[in-house]
């Protein structure tokens, strides 16, 4: 059985920002298969897809505490850390860019800080670019910033082009969709 994880905050008040991109990923997956996700152990809305052999799931924890969720869910389920693929905002990538590695580090991402402190770095994480802009801005406030309206084409067709990563990890393993979806300049903003 494999897992797709996407970190974000719980919340309405946090539906539509930077730092719930890998929620969204999830929900489009939930989408296509049409599934819904369940409160598990308050930790976490996770749904098995039978026909997949693969729980989606979104941490309860709020971002920086992720790692808990994860870890109580793979221990749970009996589930490998390289057969989990977390997928994360990540600010150092242009907007719409896909960055899917087999293990490494954190790079500064809190809610990977957390999964990492739990889990060990071996494990798979689908980052989607949601670009920094100015650099004067606190980074904490752009994360939790919306999309304006001329970003959210970009990263729609993003979130699609990682839902599609996803399968192809659940079906052909990670090197097939670091393969497929790691090509160099594949950044959405030039293709819509």
């Amino acid at each position: 059985m494999k897992a797709i994880v996407g970190l974000g905050n719980p919340g309405s008040e946090y539906k539509g920002t930077r730092h719930n991109v890998g929620f969204e990923v999830v929900d489009e997956l939930a989408r296509r298969w049409k599934v819904r996700l369940k409160s598990w152990k308050s930790r976490a809305n996770l749904v098995l897809v039978r026909d997949h052999d693969v729980l989606l799931v979104e941490p309860k924890t709020f971002m920086n505490l992720s790692g808990q969720a994860v870890s109580g869910v793979m221990a749970f389920y009996k589930i490998q850390p390289a057969d989990v693929l977390v997928v994360v905002d990540e600010v150092q990538l242009p907007l719409g860019k896909l960055r899917l590695r087999r293990s490494g580090s954190a790079g500064g991402h809190n809610g990977l800080k957390s999964v990492i402190e739990h889990v060990g770095t071996d494990f798979p994480r689908l980052r989607i670019g949601v670009d920094r802009g100015d650099r004067n801005w606190d980074l904490a406030d752009r994360v939790l910033s919306r999309f304006p309206a001329d970003e959210r084409e970009i990263v729609d067709a993003a979130i699609a082009r990682a839902a599609d990563a996803a399968e192809t990890f659940v079906s052909d393993g990670v090197e097939l969709a670091m393969n497929r979806f790691n090509a160099a300049g594949d950044n959405l903003k030039s293709e819509i």
